[in-house]
């Protein structure tokens, strides 16, 4: 093709062969003509400058529509790349497919004995059950869809991208040269090969996840549905708890199903309840089994010290929870940490509740009365039994006549245990109320059953056997801890990793108030959850917890606020119970020991603060607090530090100096301004030091940065001291100084390898004075050694007949004659 420039040399060439023509002819040329001859050169001249624009601008718009084609060709093979790994990757529509599957038959389950086969009446068990199991496939429908979605967003994207390059109107801008026509046509031609195949695919799988997605709507709306439905129904039981259900027990039933399909839906609902719940809560299942594993290495350390000790009593009388290690913290940690499983099924919790009644049962072996474990055994049958028919959800007439045997059984082994039973024997006296309370519920659920109030009946009998149970269970559970406690106080006497460090002069000896308060808060929950109302009444107290308020700007629920506070809690808790690591080295006695405690001890302070700003920030991500906020907030604080915080900031920033810097451990023996003693804890803020007199001096680490600080275990915790001493003009000299050092070489307080020195100083005015130079292990001991030193010294002198003078004057009193008389 030519160029613009080309086309500019051609017209300047033609103008001036076309000028030096005219020249020459005007010469020959009358003035007339003459003149004619330049008009014309002029308008031959205009017409070949706009023909040469014209084919000029052609060129031009030519070039620039190639470009523009070779860039749409290249777009459109990254697109179709993009495209083809798409649908490799995403290709696979079957398990979307089969998950929908899943779902709707799961759907089929869950809703038979409510939104279809309901009988003559709905129960509250099956309804709850039936909830659970379709807000669960409600999650899992919701979540397909969203990215069936997704999937149709990037499917109908690539096809627009792809359309969108094809329709480029430079693509239809055809070269006026054949030959480049021909190859353009050829490039056109495999583009679009390459494109329809493509497309087609991406066509098909647009039209085939459209129909996924179309499914998916449908599924999603039918559990909404439903769970709409089982809200009204629930909600009119909650109204109605005392109302009539069924007809009376002797009465012919309004509907029949037989027995076996009530049993095999209830199955079915119980395995999809658990499992659906499992797959939710794996991660709290994983705490709860490590809880566990810990806390059976705790009991074991501790049997172990009091095995070693020979301290263990062979009926295990007080140490019950020594006896068998594995099943007491099976124990321990389910009752306490039951409650981090959040509306756990009725499945779930008989699972834990039938764990712990077991490992109880074989605790209870020979430790009480056989009366008592007679009882013991009897309620966790009559409870067990219990459980399982209240796994069953749809009511039948069999079943009923089964509670009624039930509840008569509650009753009349409740009275004759209350009549007959030796209540002097038993170790937890409360048990006798839960059992008196168990009475009351199994009988009125008695009247309940026998005139159709099935709901109620079965929530008073499962109830009753319950309350006894659970109320046994926890206070067996803080008995265990009280027993734990009180025995790893009563040995403890260092901070063994085997025990994790625990300082137990901290914690104590019994339960905290707290967690009898928190147990009988749990015990009306577990109780509460059986009624039909239960969630009506919490419902209220979750709504006001949960519902966002406006504060400014900001956004914030009590929830969150709760949940802010609960992270920080932690976060000090276990800044603190690392803090045991530091604290009270005087209760190790191994030097080997104090050696790595004073190791572990000088990263305490970074590693509590680390914990305190994980914390922090975890609470606040959590909490949802604006960054913003926090910003102006800092901003805030740091007006306030300029101003009248200044002596705390230098105390902290001293606290991080001292963190990093460590001119002092904890367990050091330091001296500071004339307070002696031993570094106990190196804090934020402040520092504390355990004086030789027993006193915690506590001293701000802005003081301790400025002040002489003496580290004498920084030298080795070894001190030179000395002994100043006079022996007599007469004494042997190498006599002496044999006689101290062989006393210094026998003790083996004194260090060898420096060897102690005696150096005679100076001629006193009664003696030849010596002084004996040595160095003690151990700094505190070092006083010791020395007044040990002198009282062996004394006696060497003695027995060697080296004398020590005493300071001593003669005074020579002169009598002048007396003068002779007359």
């Amino acid at each position: 093709m030519k160029s613009f420039s080309s086309y500019l040399l051609i017209f300047l060439l033609s103008s001036l062969m076309g000028l030096s023509s005219a020249a020459q002819q005007a010469k020959a040329r009358p003035d007339s003509l003459q003149a004619d001859s330049s008009k014309n050169f002029v308008a031959k001249m205009q017409g070949l400058s706009k023909k040469y624009a014209r084919e000029s601008s052609a060129e031009f718009e030519a070039d620039k529509a190639t470009i523009v084609q070779i860039k749409v060709f290249e777009e459109i093979n990254r697109t179709m790349q993009k495209a083809k790994i798409y649908l490799r990757s995403h290709a696979d529509t079957v398990r979307t497919k089969a998950a929908l599957h899943l779902i709707e038959q799961d759907f089929v389950a869950a809703s038979d004995g409510v939104l279809s086969n309901p009988g003559s009446g709905q129960t509250f068990r099956n309804l709850t059950a039936t909830s659970k199991i379709l807000g669960q496939l409600l999650n899992k429908a919701v979540s397909l869809k969203a990215n069936l979605d997704l999937h149709q967003e990037a499917l109908n994207t690539y096809r627009y991208q792809l359309d969108s390059l094809l329709s480029v109107p430079s693509l239809f801008k055809f070269p006026t040269d054949s030959a480049i026509l021909i190859k353009y046509l050829q490039k056109i031609a495999v583009a679009s090969y390459e494109v329809h195949p493509i497309d087609s695919t991406l066509k098909q799988s647009s039209m085939t996840a459209q129909t996924l997605l179309n499914s998916a709507n449908i599924l999603v709306l039918k559990l909404q549905t439903g769970l709409d439905e089982i809200a009204v129904f629930q909600k009119d039981m909650a109204e109605n708890s005392l109302g009539r259900d069924f007809g009376n027990i002797w009465e012919p039933a309004a509907a029949y199903r037989p027995f076996g399909e009530i049993l095999k839906q209830a199955e079915t609902k119980g395995w999809l309840t658990l499992i659906f719940y499992a797959e939710n809560n794996s991660g709290k299942l994983i705490i709860l089994l490590l809880l566990t594993l810990c806390s059976c290495y705790y009991l074991r350390s501790l049997k172990r010290i009091y095995e070693e000790n020979e301290l263990l009593t062979g009926d295990f009388d007080g140490q019950l929870v020594l006896r068998y290690p594995l099943l007491s913290a099976i124990v321990l940690v389910i009752n306490i940490f039951q409650f981090i499983f959040l509306s756990p099924p009725f499945i779930l919790s008989v699972i834990f509740w039938m764990i712990s009644c077991i490992s109880l049962s074989i605790m209870f072996h020979k430790f009480i009365t056989r009366y008592w474990m007679r009882v013991w055994l009897l309620m966790v049958v009559l409870f067990l039994v219990t459980a399982f028919d209240n796994l069953i959800l749809q009511a039948s007439r069999i079943e009923r006549w089964f509670m009624l045997g039930l509840s008569l059984t509650g009753t009349i082994s409740g009275i004759f245990i209350l009549m007959t039973g030796k209540k002097q024997e038993l170790r937890e006296k409360m048990i006798v109320l839960s059992i008196g309370f168990m009475v009351v519920l199994e009988f009125l659920s008695i009247p309940a059953n026998l005139f159709g109030r099935y709901n109620l009946s079965k929530t008073l009998l499962i109830s009753g056997y319950l309350n006894v149970v659970v109320a046994i269970l926890f206070l067996w559970t803080i008995r265990l801890i009280n027993e734990g406690l009180y025995l790893a106080f009563s040995v403890y006497t260092q901070q063994d990793k085997k025990l994790f460090y625990l300082n137990f002069d901290r914690v104590g000896k019994k339960v905290p108030v707290l967690l009898y308060v928190m147990l009988i808060l749990g015990w009306i929950i577990l109780f509460g959850r059986n009624f039909a109302g239960f969630d009506y009444l919490a419902g209220p107290l979750r709504d006001f917890f949960g519902r966002d308020r406006t504060l400014g700007n900001y956004t914030f629920s009590i929830n969150s606020l709760v949940l802010f506070f609960a992270i920080m809690g932690v976060a000090v808790i276990v800044s603190k119970i690392v803090s045991f690591f530091a604290s009270d080295a005087h209760l190790v006695h191994d030097k080997e020991d104090k050696d790595k405690k004073r190791g572990i001890g000088s990263w305490l302070l970074l590693v509590r603060i680390t914990i305190l700003a994980t914390g922090l920030f975890l609470a606040i991500a959590a909490a949802g607090i604006p960054v913003d906020k926090i910003a102006i907030v800092l901003g805030a604080l740091g007006v306030g530090i300029g101003f009248g915080l200044q002596t705390m900031v230098n105390h902290l920033v001293s606290g991080l100096i001292i963190a990093f810097e460590k001119p002092v451990n904890v367990g050091d023996i330091v001296d500071i301004d004339g307070q002696a003693g031993t570094m106990k804890s190196i804090g934020f803020r402040s520092s504390v030091i355990t004086t030789w007199d027993g006193a915690d001096v506590v001293m701000p680490n802005g003081d301790l940065l400025n002040s002489h600080l003496i580290n004498w275990t920084l030298g080795g915790n070894r001190r030179r001291m000395s002994i100043v001493l006079g022996i007599d003009y007469e004494a042997d000299l190498d006599q002496v100084k044999t006689i101290l050092l062989e006393i210094l070489e026998a003790d083996p307080r004194i260090l060898k390898k420096t060897a102690p020195v005696v150096l005679y100083e100076q001629f006193d005015s009664s003696s030849i004075n010596v002084k004996v130079y040595f160095w003690a292990r151990d700094f505190r001991e070092a006083g010791t050694v020395r007044s040990d030193m002198i009282v062996a010294i004394n006696a060497a002198f003695k027995k060697h007949q080296v004398k020590i003078p005493f300071p001593q004057h003669d005074i020579h009193i002169q009598h002048s004659p007396e003068p002779k008389k007359g």
